[in-house]
């Protein structure tokens, strides 16, 4: 049996310019990037829920992108009155966040599950009194020091730059193929990458192939 096609597509993350392109915010990031891949570039916003909502069709189906406006630890109120407008099931949501448990450059998607101490992932499974909803965790690493609340809040480094742009872009891959074919089919083509590896060997394939010029 198919799994579950997700009808509303959930990144989440802070408004306004101060957080832009944090690490907190790597669930928004995704949803841009959701929306430069899709023809018309995911056509205009909307205002409403206390979320930015773009109705796009994908695949011959109508689908919903959402960037909640609540800050973050109030997502689910957001997300819940989406729901509940467009007769949306918990079933059918696919919600992307960040997660410090696992390193850049790793993935997982889940059809359910627990916030994993995520406070964005609590307001939803609050709000929606249910956790049956998909999810697409990014990892963002731990900070060497200092309070993972300052860590979260703070953009990439020069360092993680290009590692982070090829997570945006398969973190899209992953999302569309689930919105096409399930989550399912996702979850088995992309939960097994190791992208800072793969990196790491186009790094030293370069550097082999440099010394042989």
């Amino acid at each position: 049996m198919q799994s579950s096609l997700p009808r509303l597509i959930v990144g989440l993350g802070n408004p306004g310019p101060e957080y832009e392109e944090t690490r907190h915010n790597i669930g928004f990031t995704v949803v841009d990037s959701i929306r430069a891949r899709l023809p018309g570039r995911g056509t205009e916003s909307t205002h409403t829920a206390n979320s930015l909502i773009w109705a796009v069709r994908f695949a011959g189906r109508p689908l919903w992108l959402q960037k909640p406006l609540t800050y973050m630890n109030l997502s689910g109120a957001a997300v819940a009155k989406v729901a509940r407008a467009q007769d949306i099931l918990p079933e059918d949501i696919l919600v992307i966040y960040d997660d410090l448990d696992l390193p850049l450059g790793r993935l997982r998607m889940r059809e359910q599950g627990s916030s994993g101490g995520h406070r964005g992932v609590e307001s939803l499974i609050e709000s929606l009194e249910s956790s049956a909803f998909a999810r697409l965790r990014l990892g963002i690493g731990r900070a060497e020091a200092g309070t993972a609340v300052g860590y979260v809040l703070e953009r990439f480094d020069d360092r993680e730059a290009e590692l982070l742009e090829t997570v945006i872009k398969t973190a899209t891959d992953a999302v569309l193929l689930a919105a096409r074919r399930g989550v399912e089919t996702a979850m088995n083509q992309f939960n097994g990458l190791d992208l800072a590896a793969d990196d790491e060997g186009e790094a030293q394939d370069n550097s082999t192939d440099d010394g042989q010029t």
